[in-house]
């Protein structure tokens, strides 16, 4: 709370520091904590030691932060920000982030996981069940049930979402494709007779 030229206070270390120093807090009346990064890190520390746990080293380069996944120490161009972190950054880096991302896609949409996904791939023998020239790529799944039915390429599963999974409407586009369906014959002139 006293903030004077840029530099604050710290309410366990009692000496004036940066306002860098300080994490933010939107709950404090000045935003930021009310201990130094420093101590908040050594009370920390001692609380975890106390419930038993070890803690890790932290090793600060500025302009750096390390991602808990990959275990590395990266510079901030490798993030995302993120205004509501105590940082400004996400909690992991971009790759990590993505990794994460994809796997819980999988498992909330389609109630698997990517190593089950690879599998089917492999099942499949890397080709796309319809087509079957095509790399399969991306998880079909039954739009009424959830049932995952296999992997198609991209061209395959775009078509069966365009005709809406109807069985009734792929049939007669396969027999109009093969030239079954759209072969008039002349009853009268102008007057055609649809195949039944």
């Amino acid at each position: 709370m006293d903030v004077v030229d840029g530099a604050k206070r710290c309410s366990r270390c009692k000496t004036r520091k940066p306002r860098a120093e300080f994490a933010a807090n939107r709950s404090m009346k000045d935003g930021l904590q009310a201990y130094c990064r420093a101590c908040q890190a050594e009370q920390h520390r001692v609380r975890q030691e106390a419930k038993g746990r070890t803690v890790r080293a932290r090793v600060v380069v500025s302009g750096h932060k390390r991602c808990p996944q990959c275990d590395e120490i990266k510079p901030y161009s490798e993030w995302e920000p993120n205004k509501t972190s105590s940082d400004g950054w996400a909690s992991y880096c971009r790759v990590c982030r993505a990794q994460r991302n994809r796997a819980s896609y999988f498992k909330r949409k389609y109630g698997i996981t990517e190593a089950e996904r690879d599998g089917m791939i492999a099942a499949q023998g890397g080709n796309c069940l319809l087509c079957r020239t095509a790399p399969a790529e991306h998880v079909d799944h039954d739009h009424q049930t959830g049932k995952v039915r296999g992997v198609l390429c991209f061209s395959c599963n775009a078509a069966l979402g365009q005709f809406k999974d109807r069985p009734d409407v792929i049939r007669r586009a396969a027999a109009y494709v093969e030239g079954n369906l759209w072969k008039p014959t002349l009853v009268a002139q102008g007057v055609y007779r649809q195949p039944s």
